[in-house]
């Protein structure tokens, strides 16, 4: 995986799995989001659970292969068991397929075999994914079906456009009248499209595609992100949910036993948004100097005070991890609290969306009979 670059800074760095074999190529997986998103916490769940039962891990990685219903990831567990076999870690040998294990699952796996507490990291990890993915899905979820309204009333005031208007135009063409000026914008839209559709096709296909590659520059993200969270409603949203993340990886790392700047490098990432992940690389530097992390993301600005309060209080008794779950825990239930709110309010916006949409069209399409006094020339 390419270290992101953050911008107006040198390219960021994260940190190579510790213990990763350099020997071990790193492979390229079909389908590895898919599986990552899906298969891994039942995988990682069902790991923790044979191996707190006694169970070998090669012996486990066994039986885990053989229940595995996706073929690309039993040829994953395979190559994992063959290269424990070989004499590599289970994190080295987990370290070669990191569009699936990526440095957080790597890292804590790491110091947990450092501590010999393999079985209860593994456990932990599966419930921090299970978590993960429990809100990652009601997010998904309650954009659904507005995304997919939208969509379909889009299509339909497009087809709208392209087909019925050219009809009520040829009979108002007939009336030897001007046409009110809403109604003639309406029908110059319908002629234009009409007559360059290829066109229009051709420009909303080059500027998906130039959108899709700019978000995926640095630069590009960096601002998408930040727009992310400047965004109405939606906005706060983002940044409950990354927060969430950032304080349950944190918690999760730290518990592990990952030292804490190899935690900051992999949890800038593990946010999900450039904006935020920049904000704990340049507080790295701070907490290098002896600065606690509380008052070196305070100076941002871009966490809100309350999470730095509660941050400044476990750094004072000595409890880091516990408040920063219990920090998760509570930007993770603010996060579900909008997204319920967010579901019944947004029916009645997509009725208003596609009352100003549809309806604009209807009315532009009649306005010339409602005026017919004005319309007909006698």
């Amino acid at each position: 995986m390419p270290p992101p670059k953050v911008p107006g800074n040198k390219p960021q760095s994260f940190p190579t799995p510790a213990g990763a074999a350099p020997h071990l190529k790193k492979k390229k997986i079909p389908g590895a989001k898919k599986i990552k998103m899906k298969e891994l916490p039942a995988f990682t769940r069902q790991l923790g659970a044979m191996l707190s039962a006694g169970l070998p891990v090669v012996q486990t990685l066994e039986a885990l292969q053989e229940q595995s219903l996706n073929k690309v990831f039993q040829g994953v567990i395979a190559g994992v068991k063959t290269q424990i076999e070989g004499g590599a870690s289970f994190s080295e040998a987990l370290s070669q397929y990191p569009d699936i294990f990526d440095e957080l699952y790597i890292s804590m796996l790491k110091a947990g075999e450092s501590g010999g507490l393999l079985a209860e990291t593994t456990t932990r990890i599966a419930s921090f994914l299970e978590a993960a993915a429990r809100l990652r899905r009601k997010v998904k979820a309650a954009m659904m079906y507005p995304s997919i309204v939208m969509t379909v009333c889009l299509i339909l005031a497009a087809s709208m456009i392209i087909w019925i208007v050219p009809v009520f135009a040829s009979i108002y063409k007939d009336f030897g009248s001007k046409l009110p000026g809403p109604t003639q914008f309406l029908v110059d839209v319908s002629d234009w499209l009409k007559a360059n559709a290829l066109i229009a096709v051709a420009i909303i296909v080059v500027i998906a595609i130039a959108f899709g590659k700019f978000k995926k520059t640095p630069k590009g993200a960096y601002v998408m992100d930040g727009f992310a969270l400047k965004f109405p409603v939606l906005g706060e949203l983002t940044r409950k949910v990354a927060l969430s993340r950032f304080a349950s990886t944190f918690a999760q790392l730290t518990r592990s036993g990952v030292p804490i700047l190899q935690t900051m490098e992999i949890v800038a990432y593990a946010t999900g948004n450039k904006v935020l992940g920049k904000v704990i690389l340049e507080a790295k530097a701070t907490v290098e100097r002896g600065e606690p992390l509380s008052i070196a993301l305070d100076k941002s600005k871009q966490y809100p005070r309350l999470m730095i309060h509660m941050l400044s209080a476990g750094e004072k008794t000595g409890k880091v991890d516990e408040m920063l779950q219990k920090i998760s825990e509570f930007y993770a239930d603010e996060a579900e609290t909008m997204i319920g709110g967010l579901t019944q309010l947004i029916e009645p916006l997509l009725i208003v969306f596609m009352g100003v949409v549809i309806g604009g069209i209807v009315v532009c399409m009649f306005l010339p009979i409602f005026k017919m006094h004005e319309v007909i020339s006698m």
